[in-house]
């Protein structure tokens, strides 16, 4: 008898192992498949009370985590700048920044600083813009922070869509996608910013073509190793991009180079 009973209990406790295991494979299934998209869309993520999750234009599962939470890279509000003729010492010739021109007046933007932070909230000739670079895919973009008459500020999300940078603005906390200026997630899904022309060319350019501008200073309130590359390596040709989310188009290197003409 008591063999017959320790074989039972034996056996049920190999069913409810067996069992345990199911349920657990059966639930990480459901997380990967279906429970961020549930989650989002009933606001039942912690860092993002005020998101519309309810309202989206691309699947929910396209946005991934880059690693830093929201505002774990942050963004440059209250930008400060020096002349021109001022030649910061710690700005080479070769050194590549962010030309913007609206109307007569001129600044530039360093990617060394840009790298550490991706957003610049600032204005030029009464021009709210948001100046933004994303280092995984090497694209800057400028925006009119204008829209349907409110002005916009702009903060990193910590996620990547196609392994391009997230951002948000803080007054409905929607979700944008960089590379477009398109809302993706929230309360302004489908809406578009407006792209200000801009351009990328060494420091010694800049300072020729315009000896009257401004430059980006290093002061940003932040303490950040400008001038070393977070991403060192990583805009190496031949690297694989980070969380790009679907096959990379095989016409070109993963990583070269290209120019946007619109």
């Amino acid at each position: 008898m008591l063999s017959s009973l320790l074989k039972n209990l034996f056996i049920s406790h190999a069913w409810a192992y067996r069992a345990a295991r199911i349920t657990a494979l059966v639930l990480l299934a459901w997380w990967l498949m279906g429970a961020p998209n549930l989650l989002a869309q009933y606001g039942l993520i912690p860092e993002w009370p005020r998101t519309d999750f309810s309202r989206h234009s691309v699947p929910m599962r396209e946005i991934v985590s880059g690693g830093p939470g929201k505002d774990g890279i942050p963004a440059i509000d209250k930008p400060d700048f020096l002349k021109v003729s001022e030649s910061p010492r710690w700005l080479d010739d070769s050194e590549p920044v962010i030309a913007l021109i609206i109307g007569n007046q001129a600044k530039a933007y360093p990617l060394q600083i840009l790298i550490w932070h991706e957003i610049v909230n600032d204005s030029l000739a009464g021009v709210p813009v948001a100046v933004t670079f994303c280092p995984l895919c090497n694209a800057s973009v400028v925006y009119d922070r204008r829209l349907k008459g409110r002005v916009l500020d702009f903060g990193t999300t910590g996620r990547l869509r196609h392994s391009d940078l997230v951002m948000y603005d803080r007054q409905t906390e929607s979700w944008w996608q960089q590379f477009i200026g398109e809302g993706i997630v929230g309360a302004y899904t489908g809406e578009k910013l407006t792209m200000l022309p801009s351009r990328i060319m060494s420091w010694a350019d800049f300072r020729v073509g315009w000896p009257e501008g401004r430059v980006l200073s290093k002061d940003t309130g932040f303490y950040r190793q400008y001038g070393s590359n977070p991403y060192q390596g990583y805009d190496d040709v031949r690297q694989t991009p980070f969380m790009l989310g679907k096959k990379a188009d095989t016409r070109l290197p993963p990583m070269e180079r290209v120019a946007v003409v619109k």
